[in-house]
């Protein structure tokens, strides 16, 4: 396996180099670290996410016969990731890995009031180029999961973290009043009102419609 350097060539030379030689230059990029893993996500699918509840233990043992049930919400496109992020944040909270625990039940969330718009205020951390940052959002969304899944879209357009990099901490409906951001404080007021500059009218019966006019329509009012 051929060894890079970064020395004598610049980053775009490099990476043309690698897609140049083929298989043995994108191991080298793997162990490397450019390849940025998002637990089993494409990007793609983050547009997609659901609300899961896992619930998990050790193993039994012969000093522990019954152990503790841990239960988590994940947001993940599918059970596979639901269970591969449970089992991620379980090892840093509790010392919990796969290889000595199991998954008892995996349930979906559904929203009660899934056409109903509401606020979500979130909180989250998230691993950025220079370290750890913790962030609170809100969104008007109408279901947990949407509002969730606009968060990862914002945090990839705004500070380019990658799923992987993103953990949402808590999510919580808030109240009008409670509502901090002016960017959805300006959708929530009363008399809101979205002005119509142009209306274009059209006859209510088929035959009074023509394809060609002889005057130019207006639409200002």
């Amino acid at each position: 396996m051929a060894r890079v350097s970064f020395v004598d060539e610049t980053m775009d030379a490099w990476f043309w180099r690698v897609w140049r030689d083929g298989c043995e230059s994108i191991t080298t990029v793997l162990l490397f670290g450019y390849y940025d893993g998002c637990d089993y996500v494409n990007q793609s699918q983050i547009s997609d996410l659901h609300e899961y509840q896992v619930i998990g233990r050790r193993l039994p043992t012969e000093n522990e016969p019954t152990p503790k049930l841990f239960r988590m919400r994940i947001f993940a496109p599918n059970e596979v990731v639901a269970k591969s992020r449970y089992w991620y944040f379980l090892s840093k909270l509790h010392k919990a890995k796969r290889a000595s625990g199991e998954i008892v039940s995996v349930n979906e969330i559904f929203e009660s009031k899934p056409l109903t718009v509401k606020n979500f205020g979130i909180w989250l951390r998230y691993d950025s180029r220079s370290g750890t940052h913790n962030m609170y959002k809100e969104y008007r969304e109408t279901t947990r999961a949407e509002a969730v899944t606009s968060c990862y879209q914002d945090m990839a357009a705004r500070h380019r973290a990658r799923f992987s990099s993103v953990q949402i901490i808590r999510v919580a409906e808030v109240k009008a009043a409670d509502v901090r951001r002016p960017y959805i404080q300006q959708l929530i007021q009363p008399a809101l009102k979205f002005p119509l500059p142009h209306r274009n009218t059209r006859a209510a019966k088929r035959s009074d419609r023509s394809l060609i006019i002889a005057k130019r329509p207006s639409t200002f009012y």
